[in-house]
């Protein structure tokens, strides 16, 4: 009996249809098979549920950021203008969404990454580390157009981490004796002074990754991982675009950085310019 349900569900797995059709004459067979089938059926209509939600995808950026609202808090992984959500970013564009308070290492530049969003003035805050090559972030922090919270990179990078793993606050000595400890609890540990910060909360986080499957499992590559990997599963929703995505089981499971149970929306990015905030080249000859 064990093996004939084994090999019930097995069959409903592999030909639903077929199994559907069978199930839909169920009044037709004897009373031992209406019930071995009533055990089936729950099953097969389970696992056919199951292998619909692991599903991640969707059509395209458009699609993925449905839902994001005025005044909403996003965090978007990236480091510079390495790994940035660039097909997100100009979906955000061209929805025009204000008020947004945005949690990211940097605000990429003038005409690319978040400077697009701060240009036609959608972002309302900016959580970052540092302000970098974007002229526009300067002139509407300088002018208090913009409000900025610039912290530690290590405590940004430890609050994105923190949101992930779902740990509400951490104690750190990075800031203390500045600036950033004011207002904030403190605490000594082993003689030296730290400061309680709290992990971000955010509706949505948007990240980047190289590869990904429909499942949401995601590889990073190179210095793109950066603040991917930590803010990937700390937002409420997490968005992922990809430059590859493939069929579940091709990617190699030693490889994955994150699993699919933290990314609710995945996509295939149309395209990707990569642009060097900075390119550096040797003189020639």
């Amino acid at each position: 009996m064990i093996l004939w349900i084994y090999k019930s569900a097995g069959y409903c797995l592999r030909k639903p249809a077929l199994a559907m059709q069978k199930f839909s004459n169920f009044h037709q067979i004897n009373p031992l098979e209406q019930m071995l089938k009533s055990i089936i059926f729950p099953i097969f209509i389970l696992s056919k549920f199951a292998l619909k939600m692991i599903d991640k995808r969707v059509k395209n950026a458009q699609e993925a950021i449905e839902g994001i609202k005025d005044g909403m808090t996003l965090m978007l992984g990236g480091f510079g203008l390495c790994g940035i959500p660039e097909n997100s970013i100009a979906a955000l564009v061209e929805s025009n969404v204000t008020n947004l308070t945005c949690i990211s290492n940097n605000a990429g530049v003038d005409d690319f990454g978040l400077g697009l969003l701060l240009q036609k003035r959608q972002i309302k805050k900016m959580i970052s580390s540092y302000v970098g090559e974007n002229a526009e972030f300067e002139r509407q922090m300088l002018s208090g157009e913009l409000e900025v919270d610039l912290i530690p990179q290590g405590t940004l990078a430890e609050r994105s981490r923190a949101a992930q793993a779902g740990i509400p606050a951490f104690y750190t000595p990075a800031g203390y004796g500045t600036e950033v400890a004011e207002g904030k609890e403190t605490k000594e540990f082993h003689g030296k002074m730290h400061i309680l910060e709290h992990a971000f909360e955010a509706e949505y986080s948007i990240v980047k990754a190289w590869k990904g499957d429909h499942a949401g499992n995601l590889i990073f590559k190179g210095s793109a991982r950066n603040f991917n990997a930590p803010m990937a599963g700390a937002g409420k929703i997490t968005i992922a675009e990809v430059e590859e995505l493939v069929e579940p089981g091709e990617l190699d499971p030693n490889e994955i950085h994150i699993p699919g149970i933290m990314v609710q929306r995945i996509f295939q990015g149309e395209k990707f310019e990569k642009r060097i905030e900075q390119r550096t080249v040797r003189k020639r000859e």
